[in-house]
C-alpha cells in the first residue's frame, strides 16, 4: 500500500540471476560512491528488490510442501482464493501478482515510510520515481535510513511522519510476491491487501497518490466484504463492513481537520500566531478522537490513535488513503452494490476524462453515476 519499486522482471533462469546480481555489486562498489543520494537510493531499492525476488517460492509449490506449517498452508490457500476472486469476480488485473512467497524473516516490517510538510502549509513534500510519478511518501528499506531523512527534513523546519509498511505493488509490472511481512493472523486483513495491492495494477493515476491509494483502499475493504460473503462467512464480511464504516469515519475527520487547517495557514496571521493556533487545532483533534470518534468507532480505537502526534505531515498521509471515500462508496450504490460495474465506470471515465483531476471526475460520478451522463 506504499510506494511502487521497480524490481526485476519475473523469474528468470538462475543464470540470469547471477550476471544480474554481479552487475549490481559492481554498480554499488563502482558506481555508489560517485552517485548522488538519490542514485543510491535507488540502487539499494533495487538491489533489495532483487534479494525479494531471489527468495521467492511457488504458492502452490508451498502448499504442497509437507514442512509448511498448517497455519502457514491456510494463509496461502486464502491469498490465491483471493487473487482468483480478484481477477474472476471484480475483473482486476491480477497478473502474477501474489503466485509466490519471499520469507523476509521474523519482527520486521518490509518498508519504513516518510511523508513530511512546511509547518505553515498543508504541502506535502514530494519525491519523484519513474512511472509512478512525483507522490508525496518515500519508503525505506533500510529503517536507518529513513529516520536519517526524518531528521534532515525536520532540520529543514519540516514536520515528519514514520510509519511501517508490510506491502508494496510495483503496479503489475512484475511478479510481486507475497511477503511474510504483509501476512496477519486476522484472515480479513490479509485478503484486504491482496485485492488493495491488486487494485493498483489495474488502475493507477500517475502523480495522483491521493485518488490511487483512496481508490484501492475502496477497492480492497469492499472486494474483501464480497469475498467473504461468497464463500459464506458473514462474520467476516460483516467484519470487513464495520472496518470501511471507521475507515469513512477517519476521513470525514481528517477531511474536517485538514479545512480547518487550511483555513489558519490562509488566514495571513503572524506566525507565531498560526503557531500558538495549530497547536490548540492538533490538541482539540486528538481529544475528538479519543472521545466522540472513539465512541463512534465498531473497530478501530480512537484513543489509541489519539495517542500518536499529529502535525502536517501525518494529516497528509492519512488523507492519501482517506479521500473521496463517500464518493467512491456512492459510485458502487449506483451500480446496484456491482462492485465489478463501479470499477469498469470509474476507469472508463478516468480514460475519456484524461484533463480532469480524478478527484474531480469520482465527484461528478457520484453525482450522477458516470461522467457522460454528468456532461450531457
Amino acid at each position: 500500500m506504499e510506494p511502487p519499486l521497480r524490481s526485476i522482471r519475473t523469474r528468470p533462469v538462475r543464470g540470469h540471476y547471477l550476471r544480474s546480481a554481479l552487475l549490481v555489486i559492481f554498480t554499488v562498489l563502482v558506481v555508489l560512491p560517485l552517485a548522488s543520494t538519490e542514485a543510491r537510493f535507488l540502487l539499494c531499492s533495487a538491489w533489495e528488490e532483487a534479494r525479494i525476488l531471489l527468495a521467492r517460492r511457488p504458492l502452490r509449490e508451498l502448499i504442497a510442501d509437507p514442512a509448511t506449517t498448517a497455519q502457514r498452508r491456510g494463509q496461502f490457500e486464502l491469498v490465491l482464493a483471493a487473487r482468483t476472486f480478484a481477477a474472476e469476480r471484480l475483473g482486476l488485473a491480477a497478473k502474477d501478482t501474489y503466485t509466490t512467497f519471499s520469507d523476509m524473516g521474523e519482527g520486521k516490517s518490509l518498508l519504513t515510510v516518510i511523508s513530511a510538510s512546511p509547518k505553515d502549509s498543508l504541502t506535502g513534500y514530494r519525491w519523484s520515481y519513474p512511472v509512478v510519478g512525483a507522490i508525496p511518501y518515500k519508503g525505506f528499506f533500510d529503517e536507518q535510513a529513513a529516520e536519517a531523512e526524518k531528521r534532515r527534513l525536520e532540520s529543514l523546519g519540516y514536520d515528519t511522519y514514520l510509519r511501517p509498511s508490510g506491502a508494496f505493488s510495483t503496479l503489475g509490472w512484475f511478479n510481486d510476491p507475497l511477503l511474510s511481512t504483509a501476512l496477519d493472523d486476522d484472515p480479513v486483513e490479509v485478503v484486504v491487501t491482496v485485492i488493495h495491492e491488486i487494485a493498483h495494477n489495474t488502475l493507477w493515476v500517475p502523480g495522483d497518490a491521493r485518488f490511487n491509494e483512496s481508490y484501492a483502499n475502496f477497492v480492497g475493504f469492499r472486494g474483501a466484504e464480497l469475498f467473504f460473503a461468497s464463500r459464506g462467512d458473514q462474520e467476516a464480511a460483516r467484519h470487513c463492513a464495520a472496518l470501511w464504516r471507521d475507515e469513512k469515519r477517519l476521513g470525514a475527520f481528517y477531511t474536517e481537520l485538514e479545512a480547518d487547517l487550511q483555513r489558519l495557514y490562509g488566514s495571513g496571521l503572524p506566525r507565531p500566531e498560526i503557531e500558538r493556533r495549530r497547536t490548540e487545532i492538533f490538541a482539540q483533534a486528538r481529544a475528538r478522537l479519543a472521545g466522540p470518534l472513539d465512541r463512534e468507532m465498531e473497530v478501530y480505537s480512537g484513543a489509541r490513535l489519539a495517542r500518536t502526534p499529529i502535525n502536517n505531515a501525518r494529516v497528509i498521509a492519512k488523507r492519501i488513503y482517506l479521500t473521496g471515500l463517500d464518493e467512491l462508496d456512492k459510485v458502487y450504490s449506483l451500480h446496484g452494490g456491482d462492485l465489478r460495474a463501479g470499477i469498469k465506470e470509474i476507469e472508463r471515465s478516468l480514460k475519456h476524462n484524461r484533463s480532469r483531476p480524478a478527484l474531480e471526475v469520482l465527484a461528478l460520478m457520484a453525482r450522477s453515476g458516470s461522467v457522460a451522463r454528468s456532461a450531457g
